[in-house]
């Protein structure tokens, strides 16, 4: 045979090559994003151009949720697929101490994912994928323990270099720079060294967590923006009761957001939330992860990549309207501002509860050449589920064993019928972010009951009719209320879910012991 015709015949086969070629996965994880901190999930305030444009490409989810309304327990359930409560991973590493003034003691919890998981990034890794976690993986091992080839993780102190000691070797940087956009780097120069094999980047950005800290270009920017706006309506902060304590009638709510006192907050079980999306220093910490987002789109286009190329942008918790610790709003703007990140309405509440505004998370999935762009869904999706869905899309066997309790959706990214069944939430500790009673949640359709295990007090809410959450139907629906207790009982049982004990004279001395 000829050299010439060698050429050519490998000419012709390249093509075939290259669409045989499995599809690179880029997961992009957020810290803390509401689903409403996003422009085509309704927020007017704050910039998502690339964002908003991967929603026109691609699917996007109108009931995607967190499998917690914090982050550790929340990450884990994504490599894993599984829920927190089946893993015993059911808070934040390491976790809110105990306070004197709590009824219950915390549920028992690992204080690390478990080693002999075998995550998402290992089983891609085993069929050929270079693997790599950038960001916040906030489970008290090294990345590397879980399948990554590479990772460059930690805590951000200041979103400013230096950014804390973790980052110091790892990710280059210099006095100006920004972490969001080190971060970046970071992504892009691993797709550019891995450009020429399948590849699962897995994006965790710290942002828009706090310290909120924007970049500095960008808060001028919304400064001048937010100078141009007329006064919004209504109060900019509201207080929010313990469902599970006595009943608070509206003047004592009254007396109490008069005097914004720490003490008298906590006797009454009440805590602030944030009721405006007008945070000039969030807001450009929202834009800078969009621009992210953006850079890594471009890259992947220049790279001839994007048209093989999964893309899964979302967050693992919901928005910070509620402060981490007890603050007061009797503040100056700018000590606010550093408080209070964001408003999630009209959805209610905010991280570290199991209201919608703790728990539902923007989704947006771009999957080439395979999904209608520009497409909604209302099916029902959560963290477990990420891990079969990725393996289907990708042609690669399942799992079972492993993401024992996720479910694939790929039927609703093509659009056809999908009903995933019920999804379930377990928190057997007090949050950072308010004075609520340990709790667990089940949705089933258009039902959603949470259950507190200080005094046993149900909510129940139809989320097709009352998304914000505001009409109880406990009283009025009972026979929902016994349905979606008993199945949220029997879930717990069948996963093992470690329970909080209620504290006694000996129990709390035996804390107390050296």
């Amino acid at each position: 045979m000829s050299k010439r015709l060698c050429v050519v015949l490998l000419l012709l086969w390249c093509p075939v090559l290259q669409a045989e070629r499995p599809p690179n996965v880029v997961f992009f994880l957020v810290d803390d994003l509401g689903q409403r901190d996003i422009g085509c999930y309704g927020s007017t305030f704050y910039e998502t151009r690339a964002v908003d444009a991967l929603a026109r490409d691609g699917m996007k989810f109108d009931n995607a949720y967190a499998t917690c309304h914090v982050c550790s327990p929340s990450r884990a359930s994504i490599l894993t697929g599984k829920y927190p409560a089946r893993l015993q991973l059911t808070d934040w590493l390491g976790g809110r101490p105990e306070r004197d003034y709590e009824t219950l003691h915390s549920a028992q919890r690992v204080r690390a994912l478990p080693a002999e998981e075998i995550t998402l990034a290992e089983t891609l890794r085993r069929h050929g994928y270079a693997t790599a976690n950038f960001g916040k993986a906030h489970l008290n091992r090294d990345p590397t323990t879980y399948g990554f080839n590479e990772a460059i993780t930690g805590w951000v102190r200041s979103y400013y270099y230096p950014f804390s000691p973790q980052y110091t070797r790892k990710l280059p940087a210099k006095n100006g720079d920004y972490f969001t956009d080190k971060l970046t780097d970071a992504a892009i120069d691993f797709i550019e060294r891995h450009q020429h094999q399948p590849f699962f980047v897995h994006l965790e950005h710290f942002a828009v967590h706090d310290p909120i800290q924007g970049r500095k270009d960008l808060v001028q920017k919304y400064e001048r923006k937010l100078a141009t706006l007329p006064e919004s309506d209504g109060p900019e902060f509201v207080l929010e009761a313990n469902p599970d304590s006595a009943a608070i009638t509206p003047e004592q709510l009254q007396s109490l957001m008069v005097g914004d006192e720490q003490a008298a907050h906590q006797a009454a079980r009440v805590w602030w939330v944030k009721q405006r999306q007008d945070n000039v220093q969030f807001a450009a910490m929202v834009e800078a992860v969009d621009e992210s987002l953006g850079r890594i789109r471009t890259r992947l286009k220049q790279l001839e990549l994007a048209d093989n190329t999964i893309i899964v942008f979302t967050g693992d918790n919901g928005g910070m309207a509620a402060s981490n610790q007890y603050r007061g709003v009797g503040h100056p703007r700018q000590e606010l501002d550093s408080r209070f990140s964001t408003s999630n309405l009209p959805l209610r509440g905010a991280k570290g509860w199991n209201y919608e505004g703790g728990i539902r998370v923007p989704l947006i999935v771009h999957w080439p050449g395979q999904i209608r762009p520009d497409s909604v869904s209302d099916a029902i999706v959560t963290g477990t589920d990420y891990y079969p869905t990725l393996l289907q899309m990708l042609g690669l066997p399942l799992l079972p064993e492993q993401h024992v309790d996720g479910r694939s959706f790929v039927a609703a990214l093509r659009a056809k019928p999908y009903e995933r069944g019920p999804v379930f939430w377990h928190f057997p500790h007090y949050s950072n972010h308010g004075y609520q009673s340990p709790n667990g949640a089940v949705r089933d359709g258009r039902y959603k009951l949470i259950e507190y295990f200080e005094n046993g007090t149900v909510q129940l809410f139809d989320l097709n009719a009352d998304a914000g959450e505001r009409v109880d139907l406990a009283d009025r629906e009972p026979e929902q209320v016994l349905r979606l207790r008993q199945q949220l009982h029997d879930w717990r049982a069948a996963v093992g879910a470690s329970m909080p004990a209620r504290k006694t004279e000996e129990s709390r001395r035996k804390r107390l012991a050296p």
